[in-house]
């Protein structure tokens, strides 16, 4: 299933493959669906749970994450399926690293300031960490939670950088599915 980003807050539950319009965070219980989260900077995390049996993709970047998507996202699939979130796992794919991620004091100031690094009047966002703190705030244990360490902008010859090539970037697709039984 393929979502249409659009910084939102928007969460989509799948039942079946193809598109399915303006979303950044989708959830499935069905097996053999794969959910695609594209990224070229922004985070894309990945859950699974255990027990419930689902999977769940989130697009977030600046706008997501100020919108809290993924506690969102988190707390739709208790909502909607029980979920403990003592049975998530989490994978946090790659994205734009702080020390890479130059803001405004528009983007900053919507940030609680431990996320914000001020050096020689320029503004550094980490992005990363306000979703990893989403992840402990939701009760998700600690080593069940795995994170990249691979910069978006950094890894050139790697992964694509909307902040390093502009609006000609290419995305990187992360996918999760269930396999069928």
């Amino acid at each position: 299933a393929i979502q249409k980003q659009t910084h939102s807050d928007i969460i989509t539950i799948v039942e079946k493959p193809g598109m399915i319009g303006e979303s950044d965070a989708i959830i499935t219980a069905k097996a053999g669906i794969g959910l695609a989260v594209s990224s070229a900077d922004c985070v894309p995390s990945f859950i699974y749970d255990k027990k419930k049996k689902l999977v769940s993709g989130i697009h977030s970047g600046w706008r997501g994450t100020q919108r809290k998507i993924l506690l969102k996202t988190i707390l739709e699939l208790k909502k909607q399926f029980n979920s403990d979130p003592i049975d998530l796992f989490v994978f946090v794919g790659p994205s734009i690293s702080q020390k890479n991620y130059e803001v405004g004091e528009d983007v900053a100031s919507q940030f609680d300031q431990k996320y914000s690094l001020r050096d020689g009047g320029k503004i550094y966002l980490d992005v990363l960490q306000a979703n990893i703190d989403m992840l402990h705030q939701a009760g998700i244990p600690d080593n069940q939670i795995e994170v990249s360490p691979l910069c978006s902008f950094e890894e050139k010859d790697l992964l694509h950088s909307y902040r390093r090539e502009g609006d000609l970037s290419g995305r990187a697709l992360g996918i999760i599915a269930m396999k069928d039984n």
